[in-house]
């Protein structure tokens, strides 16, 4: 008697034939339904982690330095926390909206090997990745908002932001949790686990202190050479476009400007991602 050969992984793709769209849907929003569950159990320290270094920095920068007279925002605290609140909202929904999928992508891949139980779900490989970037990004949109009444709060109320341009805020928030979370997928490919930690230091840090979230990037035109070298930081189109919403009267980027540059870097990095993220599940 013959024992019949088992596939022990067979291609994930191959259990997607056949499958209507309404079926796919379905499943790839049963996926991200599970990922945001994980989110709203553990709602309480999520919010704590998020909020809270951004409502330290707006306390020391904008609440005590302007009181004890020095540093920056010492002689206009109001104005500064104007900069500030949607810098630091922009920097926040790139950094969940990237941890939220290189962390848990380099663990799948490398210790818990739960991402061969994703793959086996009947939609395709690109779709599962998608699913990520989807999770993600809705994390990092809600992230964004918890640093709202943070800020507020850790200045003593003295933010003077606008709430009158309501379409812009809630168009270029999603785009920056989506451009935060494409570029996680990405890094969430390529990076070895080993190397996780220089994510931090080599690139997140970066990104942050030359994103223009503590100032806007009008003002760098006395370093010429620096304005234009942070137009490659899409961190930059992120704190514009939040201040172009949230604080209209300070100088900003045109919007054409945000969101042609954000839509361009969701393309290409989302087009990057997907691919790597297929390959490296493949192989």
């Amino acid at each position: 008697m013959t024992t019949p050969e088992l596939t022990a992984n067979p291609r994930p793709a191959a259990s997607a034939a056949g499958l209507t769209l309404t079926a796919m849907v379905k499943t790839a929003l049963a996926l991200v339904e599970r990922d945001l569950a994980v989110l709203f159990h553990d709602f309480f320290p999520f919010s704590l982690r998020t909020a809270l270094q951004p409502a330290l920095f707006a306390f020391v920068f904008a609440y005590v330095f302007p009181r004890i007279g020095q540093g920056i925002g010492a002689s206009h605290a109001a104005a500064f926390a104007a900069v500030l609140l949607p810098g630091l909202m922009a920097n926040t929904l790139m950094f969940q909206g990237v941890t939220g999928v290189t962390l848990p992508l380099v663990t799948e891949f490398s210790v818990s090997k739960e991402i061969e139980d994703r793959v086996m779900a009947p939609v395709p490989v690109v779709v599962v990745g998608l699913t990520k970037v989807v999770s993600s990004s809705f994390q990092a949109f809600v992230a964004g908002w918890l640093v709202v009444p943070a800020v507020w709060i850790a200045t003593g109320g003295n933010t003077p932001i606008s709430w009158a341009h309501p379409i812009e805020l809630l168009t270029i928030m999603p785009l920056c949790a989506l451009v935060g979370s494409a570029l996680g997928l990405v890094l969430g490919t390529v990076i070895h686990p080993r190397r996780i930690t220089y994510l931090f230091g080599i690139l997140l840090v970066p990104l942050s202190l030359l994103g223009c979230v503590y100032y806007p990037w009008m003002t760098l035109h006395t370093i010429p050479w620096l304005q234009y070298l942070t137009l490659i930081n899409p961190v930059v189109y992120m704190s514009e476009g939040l201040r172009a919403a949230l604080s209209p009267a300070i100088p900003h980027m045109p919007l054409w400007a945000v969101y042609g540059l954000l839509l361009t870097a969701l393309a290409a990095m989302l087009a990057l991602g997907l691919a790597k993220f297929k390959g490296r599940v493949l192989t």
